[in-house]
């Protein structure tokens, strides 16, 4: 088996990577780093937790601290493109990590931050950017940064950023670009208008696939749980409680769903935390911090704010809803089985997501074995959580039978005449709920 000391890398980046516990690399790796130090382009189909931002991170410091250069205000040697703030932090945290001592600069911009610190650390000149496509196009707008001195390009989670709805935003970075570069595309599928922005940026790159696209991790054991909508909280919380669980991550499709999520599992005393877009990014980087550390053992995400997610030791991946894209399927559940070791991936299937799930089982080539939890539904009857913050909102409201007039005038014994009067009764009025005399 390869060893990292057999590959043509700096002794700094080779101690760096032994004190990381790097020893072999994976199969992406031991195929990407040599051709890539060559100066090649390369065309990379990996799914998440293959080990690809090492892939093209390792080559990168290598090649920039291989050569002098000044820096340039405002004009960066090298460009990573990423969909998430959680991807593109990730990135720089692993460029620190194997670039320690090399004495190469690196900053990390995106949005829903104050830009000073990041227009700062770009006026001192960069050796590796790392950003999100929002925020970078809205920096080079301001003049604030310039591409003209880029000499490598990486895009990574390119199909993630076709379902973000960033590919326009690439096309406009891409076109500031220097026409002379090194560049990389990494993606976990291959849907036709990627193909068309590789063949468009890539010159002879050499194809490196790990696995074919839209498969999954064999090491995850997958299984389906079909169950109605109003009984998934229960069912959540079974699984949180019976299974074999060390840190879990659950998948909701909106941000409203996850907040949901973390409220009812507050309420049975399970710690948990949400991350998604509406969440400031201190408070997202604070429920990170605490799931990596296992302070917490839940995190509920959406899609979009899950990318980036690097946890090493997440044994569970719930698909508390099922993916509309069955891309999808096969990010969230890469989130576990990562660094040779086993997973789980269990997912619920209601009435309403049936098409969901032969999309997915389509795609993967693969029927997912059902698995049955008894007693979840007549749990679910019994269940003590408040209805009024717990309540599911697509539940239609039933009418209390106190509420409807025959209900109350069978309820009501008939009032005892108090005396003789020539005033007609007067009849009461309603007021949401209750009653009162009219004055």
């Amino acid at each position: 088996m390869l060893k990292f000391n057999e590959l043509p890398l700096l002794e700094t980046i080779l101690k760096n990577l032994q004190e990381a516990g790097y020893e072999s690399p994976t199969p992406i790796q031991a195929q990407s780093i040599p051709s890539l130090i060559e100066g090649k382009d390369l065309l990379g189909i990996a799914q998440t937790g293959t080990g690809k931002t090492a892939a093209f991170t390792v080559p990168m410091l290598q090649k920039l601290a291989g050569r002098d250069f000044s820096l340039t205000p405002m004009r960066p040697r090298s460009l990573i493109l990423a969909p998430t703030r959680e991807l593109a932090s990730q990135i720089k945290e692993n460029l620190d990590k194997y670039g320690k001592d090399l004495k190469l600069k690196s900053a990390v911009i995106f949005g829903g931050v104050g830009q000073a610190n990041q227009v700062a650390a770009l006026r001192n000149g960069l050796d590796f950017l790392i950003a999100t496509p929002g925020r970078l196009l809205d920096l080079m707008n301001q003049g604030l940064c310039h591409l003209d001195k880029v000499e490598i390009f990486v895009l990574d989670e390119a199909d993630r950023m076709l379902d973000m709805g960033f590919i326009h935003d690439i096309k406009k970075v891409i076109a500031k670009l220097p026409e002379k570069k090194q560049t990389m595309l990494f993606s976990a599928t291959m849907p036709n208008e990627i193909v068309g922005i590789a063949n468009r940026i890539l010159k002879s790159p050499v194809r490196v696939e790990v696995t074919p696209p839209s498969t999954t991790v064999e090491r995850i054991n997958q299984k389906i749980i079909f169950c109605q909508k109003a009984h998934k909280y229960q069912l959540l919380r079974k699984i949180l409680g019976e299974e074999d669980v060390e840190l879990t991550l659950v998948f909701t499709r909106t941000k409203h769903g996850a907040n949901k999520i973390v409220d009812y599992l507050a309420h049975y005393k399970i710690n948990s935390a949400a991350i998604h877009g509406n969440k400031s990014q201190s408070a997202r980087e604070a429920a990170l911090e605490n799931f990596k550390s296992g302070k917490i053992k839940v995190l509920v995400a959406t899609d979009i704010a899950a990318r980036g997610i690097d946890v090493q030791g997440v044994s569970h991946v719930i698909n508390y809803d099922l993916p509309v894209e069955a891309e999808s399927y096969v990010h969230r559940i890469g989130r576990t089985a990562r660094a040779g070791k086993d997973g789980d991936a269990i997912s619920f299937c209601d009435e309403t997501e049936r098409d969901a799930l032969a999309r997915i089982q389509k795609l993967i080539g693969l029927k997912l074995p059902v698995e049955t939890f008894v007693g979840v539904a007549e749990q679910s009857v019994k269940d003590t959580r408040p209805a009024r913050q717990y309540r599911d909102p697509r539940a239609k409201p039933k009418n209390k039978p106190e509420s409807r007039p025959e209900a109350r005038s069978a309820a009501k014994p008939a009032a005892k005449p108090q005396g003789k009067t020539d005033e007609p009764k007067k009849q009461p009025t309603k007021v949401g709920f209750k009653f009162r005399n009219k004055r």
